[in-house]
């Protein structure tokens, strides 16, 4: 597909706002100062079949090394990522298990099967369940299939309770044993691919853009609606579903917002948070900027967590634990004064992200894992002061064989230039 073609299938357009070149200009940003989106997709290609299949080949291996018979997926991001299934969550159970011995086996119900069938592209055994039967009994029947009644059965970690005990109720004598399918979607989904980080670059790099574009229009007295519209409008306008959240003044002291929404006034914190999907694979990037002159104050607390952000990157590398991470930007707030622990800085460091907007693994205390290339991650520490206001700048990154590498470039470099490394 000719890089116009995927552009177009992704749906990274690039015609309003005077498209790339006018937002680029907007942020004096241009030539090798800017990693340009027709750059980022030179020579991607959409995820095609031979990808679901290296995913399903890696979640067998996976599956031989933890002594796993079958993982089973419902309806949700963990279905879309190893089938290229999407389906919709009911009280029906709908479903398929991943074998080692073979392609998925699916559970239907029978009504909707001329429907699955069109949408299924990996595996034709489809076990159907009418409406006066129940589905559960068909998980036994095809793990005795697949030569393992006694066998070990992972459940994907997003399936909900009543299917988990389901299942248990109509395996009880059949000696099946269920297990945590984690091990198997974490051990996946937590590396990315290149082709994923491209994606990932892509639409961190449109949600900046984004950002800026709004950040162009900030006026006394709009409404964070405002903001959060042009936002929405920019990003549609490079071809990604996008937006964001945006909290003016005391109301950025709260980490998601408040219901108490005032308009926008001279002098006022904005803190702006949101993402986008590009392919599938989402961005999420906070920007704290003045609406005005910066108060000695702001600018003080913003420089902390400016300076809390770049010493968690520099520790980042292949070998330290995601707690590690954690603790390098919590002392710098503390030793500046906003401690102890989570007073100010409340919340964890980081998330992972890809298809979802947070996902496995984070950086957070008590969590002794070891980073790996390939895992991607939220780099975001804040101070809030209540009744002052809030300050949290975040880029999502990835982990790198010497360090780490942020995703979509356009990285603050002070109070005054929020995208200003590329």
């Amino acid at each position: 597909m000719r890089r116009r073609g995927f552009i177009i299938s992704s749906g990274l357009s690039l015609a309003a706002f005077g498209g790339l070149a006018g937002i680029s200009s907007a942020l004096d940003i241009s030539g090798n100062d800017s990693l340009q989106i027709d750059e980022l997709t030179r020579g991607l290609k959409a995820l095609a079949p031979e990808d679901y299949v290296k995913r399903q080949e890696k979640a067998k291996q996976l599956m031989e090394q933890n002594g796993i018979d079958g993982l089973l997926l419902t309806g949700g991001t963990n279905m879309s990522y190893f089938l290229d299934m999407s389906w919709w969550r009911s009280e029906r159970f709908f479903g398929a298990i991943l074998n080692t011995k073979g392609d998925p086996v699916w559970i239907c119900p029978a009504f909707e099967e001329k429907r699955a069938r069109e949408m299924i592209q990996f595996g034709s055994d489809i076990r159907t369940w009418e409406e006066n039967e129940s589905p559960y009994k068909l998980v036994a029947c095809i793990m005795k299939d697949l030569g393992a009644p006694r066998g070990k059965l992972a459940i994907g970690p997003t399936v909900r309770n009543f299917v988990v005990e389901g299942i248990q109720a109509d395996g009880k004598g059949r000696k099946l044993r269920l297990a945590d399918g984690s091990v198997i979607t974490n051990g996946c989904r937590g590396i990315k691919t290149k082709k994923e980080l491209k994606f990932m670059d892509v639409a961190n790099r449109i949600t900046k853009l984004s950002y800026a574009e709004g950040f162009r229009h900030l006026k006394e007295g709009m409404s964070s609606a405002d903001l959060a519209k042009i936002i929405s409008e920019t990003h549609s306008s490079l071809g990604a579903k996008g937006g964001s959240y945006p909290q003016f003044g005391t109301i950025s002291a709260f980490p998601h917002g408040s219901k108490e929404d005032p308009p926008l006034r001279e002098g006022d914190i904005v803190l702006n948070d949101g993402g986008c999907s590009v392919q599938g694979y989402r961005s999420d990037v906070t920007r704290t900027v003045i609406f005005g002159k910066p108060s000695d104050r702001q600018k003080r607390v913003f420089d902390i967590v400016l300076k809390a952000q770049q010493e968690a990157f520099k520790a980042i590398r292949p070998g330290v634990t995601a707690e590690s991470v954690d603790a390098v930007a919590r002392k710098v707030i503390e030793d500046a004064g906003f401690g102890p622990g989570y007073k100010y800085f409340a919340h964890r460091l980081g998330h992972g992200i890809g298809m979802d907007g947070h996902e496995y693994p984070y950086l957070v205390g008590g969590n002794k894992l070891k980073l790996e290339p390939g895992m991607t991650f939220s780099n975001e520490p804040g101070i809030y002061i209540y009744g002052e206001f809030g300050v949290r700048i975040e880029d999502c990154f990835v982990v790198t064989e010497d360090g780490a590498r942020y995703l979509g470039g356009m990285t603050t470099r002070s109070i005054d230039d929020p995208f200003g490394a590329t």
